[in-house]
């Protein structure tokens, strides 16, 4: 995989943010050397946050996001600072564009405390240098650096600077290659019916064949009528199988109780740091009350199919194994509610097109508001009976399935 297919969720996200007519769709088209962004002496040209998944040297794949002026007024303009504080969710590196003639204001000071309360790690960027006959000394220099966007002068520092925050992040975790040795092999159950996009995979299921071949071990691709047969003809015993949610039951039925099984969306609620979190939001499944409220939330946006999981399957799953008449609201892609106390449970898709800053943000809002969330994969796990089966592999997930059998183990131990 190249840098330029690097998934969106996997590439370093930096926001430029600041006021209007401060110089950041010029500074962003002088960082990416690109006309990424429209450049206009009138104020608010920015009407809504821009992005482009890009190459940026020294770093690498990442995604550069161009907010609207985040001092914008009127109903519009209301809108417009709403979605731009929106982006703060999946920021990873901030950089704030100030007009260096004028300094630093009230504005970029509500600005900077947003950065920490979030604990994004930021830059100030004092714009138009060029513009000053001297440069006032820097306050933070830690935090700060005069640039130009018009001269390009520290644009390459910059750049540095933003690398440099960006490797302050954790390492990329793995979706499932540390649990695989070099040769093993591993089953991939993948429907393919009308909800399957035509000639192609989807991400979850590319990202975990790339991470397989990563750790030197095979991955076979079957449909789920096909994998008792494959199985039974391998002719040897594959380290795990790994299944689309939607046909959980008929892989846990046609997979011996020695082989490993879980699905695509438990691997993504791992790696994107909810596993714990979901595996115990599934337990308010069986105590949702009649006329319960569920935020059923997907993080990207797609044609809905007559039969589609999120807003079909889950919906008639859930009714079905609560024997309640159930209220359900649904969001898609970067939409999410800040308010969510009006809710009994969030059903979330597995976070593949969410970076991790995002998902763990829906996360902590939704643990801040004492609201159980869970997953899709291991909601429908739950609900047939194998979420102990499909989460054996991680160790972890038993203090929080079998708190009791936990707390034996670490006396005996």
């Amino acid at each position: 995989m190249s840098m330029n297919d690097t998934p969106s969720s996997d590439r370093v996200h930096i926001g430029f943010f600041g006021r209007r007519n401060a110089g950041k769709s010029s500074l962003v088209n002088a960082v990416t050397g690109q006309e990424l962004a429209v450049v206009s002496e009138i104020r608010g040209t920015t009407t809504d946050p821009v992005k482009k998944a890009m190459e940026l040297l020294p770093l690498g794949p990442v995604v550069i996001i161009d907010t609207p002026g985040i001092d914008d007024e009127g109903t519009l303009g209301e809108m417009r600072v709403r979605k731009a504080k929106q982006v703060l969710n999946r920021t990873d590196v901030a950089v704030l564009v100030t007009d260096g003639t004028e300094g630093r204001n009230s504005v970029d000071e509500e600005l900077i405390a947003l950065f920490q309360s979030k604990e994004i790690p930021y830059l100030i960027a004092y714009n138009k240098a060029d513009l000053c006959e001297t440069l006032p000394a820097l306050r933070d220099p830690a935090h700060e650096i005069w640039v130009s966007a018009r001269t390009g002068g520290g644009i390459h520092e910059l750049k540095d600077r933003i690398a440099r925050l960006s490797l302050q992040e954790e390492p990329r975790k793995r979706l499932v290659g540390d649990l695989l040795q070099p040769s093993d092999f591993v089953v991939l159950v993948v429907p393919i019916d009308k909800a399957a996009p035509k000639g192609r995979l989807i991400l979850p299921q590319q990202q975990t064949i790339r991470d397989i071949l990563e750790a030197g071990a095979v991955s076979i691709v079957v449909k789920e009528t096909e994998l008792k047969n494959t199985l039974n003809h391998l002719g040897r015993k594959p380290r795990m199988v790994i299944t689309d949610s939607q046909v959980f039951d008929r892989a846990d039925a046609d997979t011996p109780s020695d082989i490993w099984l879980t699905s695509f969306s438990i691997l993504f609620a791992r790696y994107k740091g909810n596993l714990l979190q979901a595996a115990a939001g599934a337990a308010a499944l069986d105590s949702l009350p009649d006329s319960a409220r569920v935020l059923i939330s997907e993080g990207c946006t797609h044609h809905r199919q007559c039969d589609d999981i999120g807003t079909v399957k889950l919906p008639g799953w859930i009714r079905r194994h609560t024997g309640k008449n159930i209220e359900f609201s649904f969001t898609s892609g970067t939409e999410f509610p800040e308010e969510l106390t009006s809710y009994d449970l969030i059903v979330h898709c597995g976070g593949c097109m969410l970076n991790e800053r995002e998902m763990k943000y829906r996360l902590k809002c939704a643990a801040d508001q004492g609201v159980p969330m869970t997953n899709y994969g291991i909601a429908i796990a739950h609900m047939k009976g194998i979420l102990k089966r499909s989460t054996a592999m991680f160790p972890e997930v038993r203090a929080v399935l079998e708190p009791e059998t936990a707390e034996v183990h670490a006396g005996q131990a």
